[in-house]
């Protein structure tokens, strides 16, 4: 049976920044992917937002990982040329009733450390912004967009550059815990088990699944698995705005908003759907339902103009009626195995936040990132 330091299982953007900081503290990393590319799920199904750190409970991990990664990641693209743009955006109160939600996010930004945002009253938001309709908005200038393809490439290419690899077509079928690290039973093309004296489960919607496989785990450690769907709509003709435009959040989202790529081609969504199992379906139908809420802030939005895009699933582990859980690093402390640490629950702003948290992967195992 093959040996190995180190496996992540899971190449999306979070599993690749934790091989690129483990491969350049030195250590022996073999990445394990199901999917037939890199970042196949929640990676490359998402806004390709970098977040300011407006929303998440101050003192959280979601908000302390976002304010950091936000400041690294801009460094990280400047360096690497991952291409991006600081667009900024716009948080939009359509009625007198909304504006205490821009108070409260402006609260939770300030506590978070966020210290640039600008309040907007309705005539200063549509000098920025003409087709805008609002009474109020908050300004933040820091966030932008990204290429996130390219950023795993990115993330790909230093940690192969420092010895890790990475292998796809290899899903994880079971495993155990051994005195001496951890076994492992693989799928694909050649079915085979693998040894390892580390595991970062980094598997995203498939973690706690995976957990549960992995004979020795305790099962009271392992978070439920909840599925919560959102669709995107893409805009046929140019785009209105030159700058993100969000409403103010709803239960399990951040509101149906308008985001732009590279290219300047704008996009709606996600909504909110709860959903059993794991299914990027997008009903044309659930067009209709976005013509109502853009309109709330962009009474212009032609009939016909939505065109169906496509469908990215929240890997979430706190369910519709409770309160959004915390993003989970879970170490030895939580779980007593030592060289394990799962990641669960890692939803928006994961992608901006992954520097951070591959760095608290990288303490937990007890290296230090290079």
């Amino acid at each position: 049976m093959e040996e190995v330091e180190c496996v992540v299982v899971g190449a999306g953007v979070v599993g690749l920044a934790v091989a690129r900081a483990l491969a350049l503290a030195g250590v022996k990393v073999l990445v394990l992917e199901q999917a037939y590319t890199i970042g196949f799920e929640t990676s490359s199904r998402n806004s390709e937002v970098i977040h300011g750190g407006l929303y998440y409970p101050v003192g959280s991990l979601k908000a302390r990982s976002c304010v950091e990664g936000r400041h690294r990641l801009y460094s990280y693209c400047r360096e690497h040329g991952v291409p991006h743009a600081r667009l900024g955006k716009l948080i939009v109160a359509t009625s007198e009733a909304e504006t205490g939600g821009l108070e409260k996010i402006a609260s939770t930004a300030r506590g978070n450390g966020v210290d640039d945002l600008e309040w907007l009253d309705r005539t200063q938001a549509r000098r920025l912004e003409p087709a805008l309709n609002c009474v109020a908005a908050l300004l933040s200038p820091s966030t932008g967009i990204i290429d996130s393809h390219a950023l795993m490439l990115a993330y790909q290419g230093e940690a192969e550059a420092a010895g890790a690899i990475v292998v796809l077509r290899t899903p994880v079928l079971s495993g155990r815990v051994r005195d001496d690290g951890f076994e492992l039973a693989i799928g694909g093309d050649e079915p085979t088990g693998i040894r390892c004296r580390l595991l970062v489960n980094a598997a995203g919607l498939h973690a706690p699944a995976l957990a549960r496989v992995i004979e020795g785990i305790p099962p009271n450690t392992i978070p439920p698995a909840y599925f919560c769907r959102g669709v995107y709509f893409t805009l046929s003709g140019p785009a209105p705005f030159r700058r993100l435009i969000y409403p103010v959040p709803v239960a399990g989202g951040l509101g149906v908003h308008i985001t732009l790529d590279l290219a300047g081609q704008a996009r709606f969504g996600p909504d909110v759907e709860w959903i059993s199992s794991i299914d990027y379906t997008v009903e044309p139908s659930r067009g209709e339902v976005f013509y109502a809420a853009i309109r709330t802030y962009w009474p212009g939005l032609p009939d016909g103009a939505l065109q169906p895009g496509y469908a990215g699933i929240r890997p979430k582990i706190s369910g519709p009626a409770e309160a959004a859980a915390d993003f989970v690093v879970q170490g030895p402390d939580t779980h007593g195995l030592p060289g394990l640490v799962n990641l669960y629950g890692i939803e928006s702003p994961g992608l901006t936040a992954s520097l951070p948290l591959a760095e608290e992967v990288v303490r937990k195992l007890g290296f230090a990132e290079s």
